[in-house]
């Protein structure tokens, strides 16, 4: 003998009611952190390209100058306002050449991870 008893569907299917919702809501803080990581690896990316063409443009200028060391000057006028301001910058001057750092720290979106630190490039040209 069958002691199964027949449950109607429309008492399962009110049961189940709501649970697709409940799952999306676990699932937003996930998405959300995934979206910022991505905006975070866009500035780090981003940093350290304007890091990059600072330190060229710096390198460029002090190779042609007399002293060897006006890498700053050059490499902020080529850099965004932003990251600029972020920057620290080294010149290496010697007898055939100029090396030019740049260090750029990247901003950080989410607060208290601090990750990638600074975005540091460094470009060498001959004197001129």
């Amino acid at each position: 003998m069958n002691t199964r008893t027949h449950i109607p569907a429309h008492t399962t299917r009110r049961r189940d009611r709501g649970q697709v919702a409940i799952e999306y809501m676990g699932f937003i803080p996930l998405l959300l952190l995934v979206g910022l990581l991505a905006i975070q690896m866009g500035l780090a990316a981003y940093a350290a390209n304007q890091a990059g063409t600072g330190a060229r443009a710096g390198a460029r200028l002090s190779s042609m100058s007399a002293s060897g060391s006006d890498c700053e000057g050059a490499g902020r006028d080529a850099m965004s306002d932003w990251t600029a301001n972020r920057a620290r910058f080294w010149a290496k001057p010697s007898f055939d050449e100029v090396t030019c750092t740049v260090r750029v720290k990247v901003p950080r979106i989410i607060p208290g991870v601090d990750i990638w630190g600074w975005a540091e490039r460094s470009s060498t040209m001959p004197r001129t």
